[in-house]
């Protein structure tokens, strides 16, 4: 299994180039976040041409994730976080493809800290909460995480201090999201050199190559050994009208055994 995780900034305003990107790459599983796209305007039929059936959860203008599953329907077992039914926004969506329940997220940004850092700290709370109910079974968590997690992950670590992605509240919560036991598969492969996954607009970001790496593949305990590689297809930030972040994918070599949980894994999920 290949999956990908992608911060897309708009689905229908760079459609094209994801489906370029799906054409040269061909995952197998695909996370996609900030989709800015009501329920009605996800392009799924133009997705389900290209080979990939998906489910999602939209909001007009805003937020948005959505799982892709190339030959295959993903069986949705969750397309909100829980634990606060005021929370409304599409941040969160789950499913269970060939065995592996999968989820897409998008952690609010907390920018700016004053106004909107007590809502992150919600979030992540039920986030770590709900994670560690996963734990036990064949599942990757995928996404915006909206953390830099260590001084590695950012081209100056000072420029960004007291910014809400790298307060060390947030590296805290991280990490102890890695303290369950989710393996986070970039670090893992690449323990050395840059891996940054996003470049703002702004400032000539991209050009002087100012990254940070905000979007994350973490894999539960019962698959972790499967992993075999983990890249970022960071070319496609450096097209024309690209998004922000680039994607992030990595390879597992699943077993007959991982793969025929797909029901456990979907019924844990709904519980």
């Amino acid at each position: 299994m290949k999956i990908a995780t992608w911060n897309i900034n708009g689905v229908n305003g760079r459609l094209a180039l994801l489906l370029e990107w799906l054409e040269a790459a061909k995952p197998d599983v695909v996370c996609l976040q900030e989709l800015k796209a009501a329920p009605a305007r996800f392009p799924a039929a133009a997705l389900s041409r290209a080979g990939y059936e998906a489910v999602w959860a939209g909001e007009k203008s805003w937020n948005g994730v959505a799982i892709l599953a190339r030959g295959a329907l993903p069986i949705e077992t969750r397309r909100a976080l829980p634990g606060d039914p005021r929370d409304t926004e599409a941040r969160y969506v789950e499913a269970a493809v060939d065995g592996v329940l999968i989820a897409s997220l998008y952690v609010p940004n907390g920018n700016p800290v004053e106004t909107r850092i007590d809502r992150k700290r919600r979030w992540i709370s039920r986030f770590l909460k709900h994670a560690e109910g996963l734990i036990e079974y064949p599942a990757i968590l995928a996404g915006d995480f909206n953390i830099i997690p260590t001084e590695r992950d950012v081209y100056n670590p000072a420029r960004w201090q007291g910014d809400a992605l790298f307060l060390p509240e947030m590296r805290t919560a991280f990490t102890a999201l890695l303290g369950q036991g989710w393996l986070d598969s970039l670090d893992v492969m690449q323990p050395t050199g840059e891996r940054f996954t996003f470049w703002d607009y702004k400032r000539n970001a991209w050009q002087r190559n100012a990254g940070l790496r905000l979007d994350h593949i973490l894999i539960s305990p019962p698959i972790s050994g499967a992993l075999q590689a983990a890249e970022v297809d960071r070319e496609m930030r450096g097209k024309t009208g690209a998004s922000d972040h680039a994607p992030v994918w990595a390879r597992l070599s699943l077993t007959k055994k991982d793969m025929s949980e797909s029901s456990s894994c979907a019924g844990a999920a709904r519980r």
